[in-house]
Protein backbone atom coordinates (compact mmCIF):
# COMPACT_ATOMS: atom_id res chain seq x y z
CA UNK A 1 0.00 0.00 0.00
CA UNK A 2 1.38 3.37 -1.02
CA UNK A 3 -1.33 5.36 0.76
CA UNK A 4 -5.05 5.41 1.44
CA UNK A 5 -7.59 8.16 0.98
CA UNK A 6 -10.35 7.01 3.31
CA UNK A 7 -11.23 3.51 2.03
CA UNK A 8 -9.50 3.98 -1.36
CA UNK A 9 -6.08 2.32 -1.27
CA UNK A 10 -3.40 3.44 -3.74
CA UNK A 11 -1.28 0.56 -5.00
CA UNK A 12 -0.48 -1.66 -7.94
CA UNK A 13 -3.93 -3.29 -7.87
CA UNK A 14 -5.85 0.04 -7.95
CA UNK A 15 -3.94 3.15 -9.04
CA UNK A 16 -0.24 3.54 -8.35
CA UNK A 17 1.16 7.01 -7.92
CA UNK A 18 4.74 7.65 -8.91
CA UNK A 19 5.11 11.08 -7.34
CA UNK A 20 3.66 12.91 -4.36
CA UNK A 21 4.10 16.69 -4.27
CA UNK A 22 3.06 18.67 -1.20
CA UNK A 23 2.80 22.43 -0.85
CA UNK A 24 2.18 23.92 2.58
CA UNK A 25 1.85 27.65 3.24
CA UNK A 26 1.47 29.90 6.27
CA UNK A 27 -0.31 33.25 6.51
CA UNK A 28 1.68 36.40 7.24
CA UNK A 29 -0.59 39.34 6.31
CA UNK A 30 1.04 42.76 6.11
CA UNK A 31 0.15 46.27 7.22
CA UNK A 32 1.73 49.24 5.48
CA UNK A 33 3.90 51.56 7.56
CA UNK A 34 5.13 55.04 6.69
CA UNK A 35 8.88 55.21 6.11
CA UNK A 36 9.55 51.51 6.65
CA UNK A 37 8.81 48.02 5.55
CA UNK A 38 5.35 46.63 5.99
CA UNK A 39 4.68 45.00 9.34
CA UNK A 40 3.87 41.31 9.13
CA UNK A 41 2.04 39.13 11.59
CA UNK A 42 1.77 35.36 11.62
CA UNK A 43 -1.93 34.47 11.69
CA UNK A 44 -1.83 30.69 11.24
CA UNK A 45 -1.62 27.95 8.69
CA UNK A 46 -2.56 28.55 5.07
CA UNK A 47 -3.30 26.08 2.31
CA UNK A 48 -1.92 22.56 2.34
CA UNK A 49 -2.20 20.79 -1.00
CA UNK A 50 -1.03 17.43 -2.26
CA UNK A 51 -0.69 16.39 -5.89
CA UNK A 52 -0.40 12.71 -6.74
CA UNK A 53 0.85 11.82 -10.21
CA UNK A 54 0.51 8.23 -11.29
CA UNK A 55 -0.29 5.57 -13.77
CA UNK A 56 -2.92 2.95 -14.56
CA UNK A 57 -1.94 0.30 -17.11
CA UNK A 58 -4.26 -2.72 -16.79
CA UNK A 59 -2.42 -4.73 -19.49
CA UNK A 60 0.71 -4.53 -17.32
CA UNK A 61 -1.20 -5.35 -14.12
CA UNK A 62 -0.89 -1.79 -12.82
CA UNK A 63 -4.24 -0.64 -11.54
CA UNK A 64 -7.69 -0.62 -13.10
CA UNK A 65 -9.76 1.91 -15.01
CA UNK A 66 -12.50 1.40 -12.40
CA UNK A 67 -10.16 2.89 -9.78
CA UNK A 68 -10.21 6.27 -11.53
CA UNK A 69 -14.00 6.06 -11.75
CA UNK A 70 -14.08 5.39 -7.99
CA UNK A 71 -11.96 8.49 -7.31
CA UNK A 72 -14.40 10.54 -9.44
CA UNK A 73 -17.34 9.21 -7.38
CA UNK A 74 -15.54 10.20 -4.20
CA UNK A 75 -14.96 13.70 -5.61
CA UNK A 76 -18.62 13.96 -6.67
CA UNK A 77 -19.66 13.30 -3.06
CA UNK A 78 -17.80 16.44 -1.95
CA UNK A 79 -16.67 14.76 1.26
CA UNK A 80 -13.37 15.18 3.11
CA UNK A 81 -11.24 12.05 3.38
CA UNK A 82 -8.31 11.24 5.65
CA UNK A 83 -5.02 10.67 3.80
CA UNK A 84 -2.59 8.17 5.37
CA UNK A 85 0.61 6.92 3.75
CA UNK A 86 1.89 3.35 3.85
CA UNK A 87 4.22 4.13 6.77
CA UNK A 88 1.22 5.22 8.87
CA UNK A 89 1.79 8.99 8.64
CA UNK A 90 -1.53 10.83 8.81
CA UNK A 91 -1.58 13.90 6.56
CA UNK A 92 -5.04 15.10 7.62
CA UNK A 93 -8.44 15.54 6.00
CA UNK A 94 -8.49 16.35 2.27
CA UNK A 95 -11.07 17.05 -0.40
CA UNK A 96 -10.53 16.08 -4.02
CA UNK A 97 -10.24 19.27 -6.05
CA UNK A 98 -9.34 17.77 -9.40
CA UNK A 99 -8.50 14.64 -11.36
CA UNK A 100 -6.73 14.93 -14.72
CA UNK A 101 -6.07 11.96 -16.93
CA UNK A 102 -4.29 11.35 -20.21
CA UNK A 103 -5.30 8.19 -22.05
CA UNK A 104 -2.90 6.59 -24.55
CA UNK A 105 -2.43 3.38 -26.56
CA UNK A 106 -6.14 2.81 -27.19
CA UNK A 107 -7.44 -0.58 -28.21
CA UNK A 108 -9.79 -1.01 -31.20
CA UNK A 109 -12.83 -0.19 -29.02
CA UNK A 110 -11.18 2.98 -27.66
CA UNK A 111 -10.29 1.53 -24.25
CA UNK A 112 -6.91 2.95 -23.20
CA UNK A 113 -4.07 0.61 -22.35
CA UNK A 114 -2.35 3.32 -20.32
CA UNK A 115 -3.74 6.24 -18.33
CA UNK A 116 -1.55 8.79 -16.61
CA UNK A 117 -3.38 10.71 -13.89
CA UNK A 118 -2.91 13.69 -11.63
CA UNK A 119 -5.02 13.90 -8.47
CA UNK A 120 -5.22 17.27 -6.67
CA UNK A 121 -6.09 17.24 -2.98
CA UNK A 122 -6.66 20.24 -0.68
CA UNK A 123 -6.55 19.99 3.11
CA UNK A 124 -9.58 21.05 5.11
CA UNK A 125 -10.13 21.38 8.84
CA UNK A 126 -9.96 17.97 10.48
CA UNK A 127 -13.13 18.90 12.37
CA UNK A 128 -15.12 18.39 9.16
CA UNK A 129 -14.39 14.66 9.40
CA UNK A 130 -15.52 14.43 13.01
CA UNK A 131 -18.68 16.45 12.49
CA UNK A 132 -19.74 14.29 9.51
CA UNK A 133 -19.05 11.11 11.47
CA UNK A 134 -21.03 12.46 14.42
CA UNK A 135 -23.89 13.51 12.13
CA UNK A 136 -24.06 10.00 10.64
CA UNK A 137 -24.21 8.46 14.12
CA UNK A 138 -26.92 10.89 15.22
CA UNK A 139 -29.17 10.08 12.25
CA UNK A 140 -28.69 6.33 12.60
CA UNK A 141 -29.77 6.33 16.26
CA UNK A 142 -33.16 7.92 15.51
Amino acid sequence: MLASLDQFVFGLSTAAYTELQRRTSWKHPSTSRVGGRAARQFTGPGDDSITLTGLVAPDNKIGTLDSLAELRKMADAGEAYVLVDGAGNVYGAFVIEGLDEAQTFQQKDGTPRRVEFTLNLMRVDDGLIRSKTTAKKDTSSS
